[in-house]
């Protein structure tokens, strides 16, 4: 049985684990941090999550004593480095903001992608953004054949805007709306682009619904490929990864909204066979944040990375 302490409780990512934390039977919640909700048992956040822990205003401090297997960090971006160097080294930890994923001493943690070994037996390790999952996803089966920069039109529900009140999650302002921002220089940006070793072109938006996330992408192809040619590189990359679906449809959110995995297809290519477009879509407190979290840690741990 692991211990994991879960830092940042209240938002929406945090509600996702401490849900899929209870359909585990090899994890259990020992410790739940929220200054907002201290003192508030956890089963009224996750009736689903049989527990009489409460939550707790917990410094970095309290974590030097505190007996864990495993720490998921979902703080917002910048607030994580107090409580990782509070953290034992030989605890696993998983860090779901952006303050790791450019730090080659943390593993970035998405296997499908780049594998599983570097995850197993990892203690310190980088959750990927969300878009930058829906992106990356879309791209890797076709780095090597690329004639420049990817461009990625991306959309997201407002709960990727967080909980803390902003245009970008107030329903009045997105009703009847789409929501440009960070137009150029967005995180999710550098960080397709560096872990992808391509040009990354990133246009992010937000929209009136709740969670899911879509990207499209447009892809100029070194040379002409055939549709079939395009359909076996995503088939070879994906066939045994049971949390990616391939369609020939065009992915929707709505598709994919509260599922655990993502949807990548609807390929389109130009005429002449040197533009190839195609969508992923996953739901971004899903795939996106909390069933990444848990199959990072599954993974360091020897666990099945998703029940």
């Amino acid at each position: 049985m692991v211990r994991i302490g879960l830092i940042g409780g209240r938002g929406h990512t945090g509600r996702e684990i401490l849900r899929l934390l209870s359909r585990r039977d090899d994890l259990v919640l020992a410790l739940a941090s929220s200054r907002e909700l201290a003192g508030r048992k956890v089963r009224e956040t996750a009736p689903e999550l049989a527990t009489e822990l409460a939550f707790a205003a917990v410094t970095p401090e309290d974590l030097r004593d505190a007996k864990l297997d495993a720490v998921i960090l979902a703080l917002p971006n910048g607030a994580a480095a107090p409580y990782i160097a509070a953290i034992d080294a030989r605890t696993v930890i998983v860090d779901l903001s952006a303050d790791y994923r450019f730090n080659e001493d943390w593993v970035y943690g998405l296997p499908e992608i780049y594998g599983r070994g570097p995850i197993r037996g990892a203690k310190r390790i980088a959750n990927p953004g969300c878009y930058a999952t829906c992106g990356q996803l879309a791209i890797a089966p076709m780095r090597d054949a690329l004639d420049g920069p990817a461009h990625v039109f991306g959309v997201s529900g407002y709960s990727g805007a967080g909980t803390t009140p902003s245009r970008k999650n107030d329903a009045e302002a997105l009703a009847d709306n789409l929501m440009p921002y960070a137009l150029t220089g967005h995180i999710h940006e550098r960080e397709m682009a560096q872990h992808l070793g391509v040009g990354v072109r990133f246009s992010p938006h937000v929209a009136a619904f709740f969670s899911g996330l879509s990207t499209t992408v447009q892809m100029e192809l070194k040379s002409p490929m055939s549709a079939e040619s395009v359909r076996e590189r995503y088939t070879a990359a994906y066939h045994n990864e049971p949390l990616v679906a391939l369609t020939t449809d065009v992915p929707e959110p709505a598709m994919i909204s509260a599922r655990p995995g993502a949807l990548v297809g609807g390929w389109s290519l130009s005429e002449d066979g040197c533009q190839l477009a195609l969508v992923s879509a996953l739901d971004n407190l899903q795939k996106g944040a909390a069933v990444q979290a848990l199959q990072n840690l599954s993974l360091a741990f020897g666990l099945p990375e998703y029940v």
